[in-house]
């Protein structure tokens, strides 16, 4: 995903808008306005729907006299790629510099469960990785 398109480039009212988006799957401008918090005007939700457009991140399709807002990549693709850019930018790349800030910050709040499901995935890595 280009530079320009990264979620990590995004202010806090467009991921905002990207989140109801993500929960609705498409919406229009006034339905967008009404699930932001502290709403910003309806003229600045349409600001911002065009800047997200320019951007890459969203479409709309007409509907009568109204435009309805979607995604234009899916949620998990656009959580890679800003894992990816975080990674980046905050551990020089490095995936165990990320993974052991995580685990510092939340190691008390995981679940057995989680515990076994994290192990499960570094055997797999280790397993697929030779």
């Amino acid at each position: 995903m280009p530079a320009s398109r990264s979620p990590a480039h995004l202010s806090r009212r467009e991921r905002q808008i990207l989140d109801v988006l993500y929960q609705r799957g498409s919406s229009t401008a006034a339905e967008i306005q009404a699930g932001l918090p502290d709403s910003p005007s309806y003229s600045a939700v349409r600001a911002l729907l065009r800047i997200l457009e320019d951007k890459g991140h969203i479409k709309h399709q007409e509907r009568g006299a109204c435009y309805v807002y979607a995604p234009k990549i899916s949620r998990d693709k656009a959580r890679r790629s800003a894992l990816a850019h975080m990674v980046q930018t905050f551990f020089e790349g490095s995936a165990e510099q990320a993974m052991t800030a995580l685990l510092d910050a939340s190691a008390a709040n995981l679940s057995e469960a989680e515990l076994d499901r994290l192990a499960e995935l570094i055997a797999k890595a280790r397993k697929e990785g030779r």
